[in-house]
């Protein structure tokens, strides 16, 4: 008797996160992947123009982020991710010209907001009890509407947080998510909140290690190998239809399909899915930072949001970047590098550049939004959803995704009723 088939369309972490907890345990692994190369939308490239590896998007993560964590220690990995030994985020106004440093203390118990110097100029300690409302039961509602968006603490702390955590604009954000933020984050103290950056790049830290992981343990793994389509029989997947051939299931394999929202909706009749989504621009020169320059910077009243410090170059992330799309590339880049060399300080003309616009970077968390996001069941008794943008109670982040990978895993694994094809 053979053992079961396990059939993971997606290698983007919430694929590669599902095959890693199902590998092994008698059961045959098939990786599809339609891209030439996995990874999704969290990978790394060589550049022609930078001659440089970067990343298609720059990804923060933060120490509380544990389902992340955890899939870099099985995949052998856990070294991946760089950041200082306590929380620290720095900052700098472009309109005020002030810098300043975020210092939550490492405890859960937020004493850190009663110092000056470790919490944001301009605010005072009892502002920042006016986000526990982000945290009582109830219907989901416009971030707006449970937090007062102005005075200092808005502008220069909880916009920029939750802009980059929502990749919406957090007036409209669902509260709901941004208390979740909270909960895993700020909530339990420092602690949670030091940020980590993949060093050597998002493909070195996240992809690679899990296709060799995955090749050691017998996985196949099959890239450029894109899903048409299913063959269906009673409420069950009965043969998944590719380009160059028709792959039949037996009765206990299995799919775990890990796809953009829309080919999930094309691929299973009557799921509801976002309709909405959000851009993000990321923005790559090539000039080695200063010494001393942090890793990462938050900008308050730029068009530039976070600037990256690499060894060999310059990044920057603006999310809720749709307004941006139409904007050419060149003067994109002129814009941003004004930003950039202020915030670094330095005085050289605009270095060698990309751009690089991803238009449908994630679903617009709002309410209306977050409330499409389905389950990771389908009406196929043999088939089980996973991505970011399914309801993991997280907006679309590396988190997010690979805990669907992990739902989707353990659903699969659970002993089945009987055969129902």
């Amino acid at each position: 008797m053979r053992c079961p088939v396990i059939h993971v369309v997606g290698a983007g972490l919430a694929g590669l996160a599902a095959a890693v907890r199902l590998v092994g345990a008698g059961r045959e692994i098939v990786l599809h992947e339609a891209a030439g190369q996995a990874g999704g939308r969290c990978r790394s490239y060589l550049d022609a123009q930078l001659d440089l590896v970067i990343d298609n998007g720059n990804h923060l993560l933060l120490s509380g982020n544990r389902a992340a964590r955890d899939y870099l220690r099985r995949i052998g990995a856990e070294t991946a991710l760089e950041g200082p030994e306590h929380a620290e985020l720095a900052f700098v106004d472009l309109a005020t010209k002030e810098r300043w440093r975020l210092c939550p203390n490492d405890g859960p118990v937020p004493w850190w907001i009663f110092v000056p110097a470790r919490r944001v100029p301009g605010t005072r300690w009892r502002d920042y009890l006016a986000l526990t409302r982000l945290l009582l039961p109830g219907a989901d509602r416009a971030l707006a509407a449970a937090v007062e968006p102005e005075g200092a603490l808005w502008e220069r702390l909880w916009h920029p947080f939750f802009l980059a955590a929502l990749n919406t604009d957090p007036a409209e954000g669902s509260a709901r998510l941004a208390g979740a933020i909270l909960r895993e984050t700020l909530m339990k103290g420092g602690r949670a909140c030091r940020p980590l950056v993949a060093r050597e790049g998002l493909s070195a830290a996240f992809v690679d290690p899990a296709l060799r992981y995955l090749a050691a343990q017998g996985a196949t793994i099959r890239l450029g190998h894109r899903l048409d389509g299913f063959e269906i029989e009673k409420d069950g997947v009965a043969a998944l239809g590719f380009a160059d051939e028709t792959v039949r299931l037996g009765p206990n394999d299995r799919v775990v399909l890990a796809v953009p929202p829309w080919v999930a909706a094309s691929l299973v009749p009557g799921l509801e899915v976002p309709q909405s989504f959000r851009a993000i621009v990321n923005a790559h020169f090539k000039l080695a930072p200063p010494a001393g320059t942090p890793p990462l910077q938050g900008v308050v009243n730029g068009l530039a949001e976070w600037v990256f410090a690499f060894e060999d170059r310059l990044s920057v992330t603006i999310s809720g970047a749709d307004r941006l799309l139409s904007v050419p590339r060149e003067e994109l880049a002129e814009r941003i590098w004004a930003d950039v060399a202020e915030v670094t300080q330095i005085a050289k003309p605009l270095p060698t550049w990309q751009i690089i616009k991803e238009k449908r970077a994630t679903f617009a968390a709002t309410p209306r939004e977050n409330a499409r996001r389905p389950g990771p069941t389908t009406r196929f008794s043999n088939a089980v959803l996973a991505g970011d943008w399914t309801a993991t109670g997280l907006p679309a982040t590396i988190e997010g995704a690979i805990r669907s990978g992990n739902r989707a895993a353990a659903l699969i694994a659970r002993p089945q009723q009987g055969n129902s094809r």
